[in-house]
């Protein structure tokens, strides 16, 4: 927990960018017949029955500090679609820094390791290189800003039925384009020094 908090307190370097990383699943929901438009006076109805096209996987990565996020979608969310994420972000979004300080939770598919299964030695060490990893401790998902962000895409974007991948794509990416655009930016204030306190029973006691 603490080297997760002095992460978030470090000041801005663009040459080694703070980017936390979270995933969710959407389950894409169809019509089962033609919803009723807005209207003076009435909000807009649909059926209470729907057809399941299955789920899709959303990775997010989100840059506190400077406002930016990313969302990509996948069908899976194997170690595979996980690197190729990360080989995205890495070549993509920050060609030019010298390290990603990257934050997320200690999922199975969210190792170094992954980036091997994905890809050549050469490629994977490659990537390897780019990253400073810090995972949040068990039980503490709370201290990954991008569960925060992934909020906030599920009340403004994902509280809707999607149908299928393409249209969930495209309000994912509407919705990133205009949460960038805005700069909407996220500061962390819980220091190391209140977690020392309020969570002090977390912490191992010492017999004097």
């Amino acid at each position: 927990m603490e080297d997760v908090l002095s992460v978030y307190h470090r000041p801005y370097d663009p040459q080694r960018p703070q980017v936390c990383m979270d995933e969710a699943s959407k389950q894409l929901l169809g019509e089962t017949r033609e919803p009723l438009g807005l209207s003076p006076g009435q909000p807009r109805r649909e059926d209470y029955e729907y057809v399941r096209h299955g789920t899709r996987n959303l990775f997010l990565f989100f840059e506190p500090l400077r406002g930016f996020r990313s969302v990509k979608v996948t069908e899976q969310r194997t170690k595979v679609d996980w690197a190729e994420a990360i080989r995205e972000l890495v070549d993509c979004h920050y060609p030019e820094a010298e390290k990603i300080v990257l934050v997320m939770d200690n999922l199975n598919t969210h190792t170094l390791g992954s980036l091997y299964e994905a890809f050549p030695p050469a490629e994977a060490r490659r990537l390897a290189s780019r990253l400073e990893i810090h995972y949040t401790p068990k039980h503490g998902s709370w201290l990954n800003m991008a569960e925060i962000e992934l909020s906030v895409l599920g009340r403004q974007c994902l509280n809707q039925r999607l149908a299928d991948e393409e249209t969930l794509t495209a309000a994912a990416s509407a919705w990133e384009a205009g949460r960038n655009a805005a700069g909407a930016r996220m500061e962390w204030r819980f220091t190391t020094e209140e977690a020392r306190i309020k969570l002090k029973h977390l912490y191992p006691s010492l017999p004097e």
